[in-house]
């Protein structure tokens, strides 16, 4: 009896323990009024990598927001980008390959717009030299990434790359692309080549490089392990069939711009001596 009296007494006044909630706080992303780094994000179908993708973006600049350009998702997506505080553009029906890109480009309020895949989670740290070379004045920040070099044979996908960067003489880039995330580029470098290049990456590409704009390798992130395979329809890869058809339309530009070589000279061929 003495001693129950004791413990009663002892626990007298004592609040109860504090269960704790199973309810997990749903976290936010904080989109600046004024942002100096804009963080653009299609995404289609992405539920599984969305939050994660977000949260890693708002580690990168803190005067940033995220832009996720929902297009064509049935499961969701667009609901968790929302739910964590995205600058949501949203749209029922799937816009195309990288058209995504020029709508949060335009709607995008920074100097600096970073451009990412919903379905790659990358870290913080990957993406902040990127961001940090266009705020030291580069206007185009590239990934350092040439894809699969060593194969017996080259990848179609690859070699435009590779052939393209050798056309505008900047065979130093290899086959870094403006078609892989991540990259950065400047409010001044989208001014200047238009909204519209940013659906076809390696026209802008082409562009950028013509009209004199700052273009410089980064950082190197593997996005080829990242980057899921897609299926083939009837033994066709119409992914690398829409990205070589891009290279073709920047070289289309470049003869348009450059002349019917594009820029290179003739070596004084007798050509008409011949009709």
């Amino acid at each position: 009896m003495e001693s129950g009296r004791k413990t009663a007494i002892m626990n007298r006044g004592r609040r109860p323990p504090r269960l704790k909630s199973r309810t997990k706080r749903i976290w936010h992303v904080v989109n600046d009024p004024q942002p100096l780094v804009s963080i653009i994000i299609p995404a289609m179908n992405e539920r599984r990598t969305i939050a994660g993708v977000m949260r890693e973006a708002a580690g990168v600049h803190p005067r940033s927001e995220i832009i996720v350009v929902a297009n064509g998702s049935t499961d969701g997506t667009a609901e968790i980008a929302g739910k964590h505080g995205a600058r949501l553009l949203f749209y029922p029906d799937p816009l195309g390959h990288d058209v995504g890109r020029r709508i949060g480009a335009e709607a995008a309020k920074g100097k600096v717009l970073l451009f990412i895949d919903a379905d790659m989670l990358i870290a913080a740290r990957h993406l902040k030299p990127f961001v940090d070379a266009v705020l030291s004045g580069t206007d185009v920040a590239l990934n350092d990434y040439s894809g699969p070099v060593k194969r017996k044979d080259a990848h179609p996908v690859v070699l435009a790359k590779h052939t393209l960067n050798a056309l505008v003489s900047r065979p130093d880039l290899k086959g870094a692309s403006m078609t892989a995330v991540p990259h950065a580029i400047s409010r001044r470098a989208v001014e200047i080549i238009g909204f519209p290049a940013l659906e076809i990456p390696p026209l802008a590409q082409a562009m950028a490089v013509t009209l004199g704009l700052g273009i410089k390798l980064v950082h190197p992130v593997p996005v080829g392990r990242l980057n899921a395979s897609r299926p083939k329809i009837k033994g066709n890869d119409s992914l690398t069939s829409l990205v070589t058809g891009d290279h073709l339309e920047a070289v289309s530009w470049l003869v348009d711009k450059l002349g019917p070589r594009a820029g290179y000279g003739d070596m004084g061929r007798q050509r008409g001596r011949l009709r």
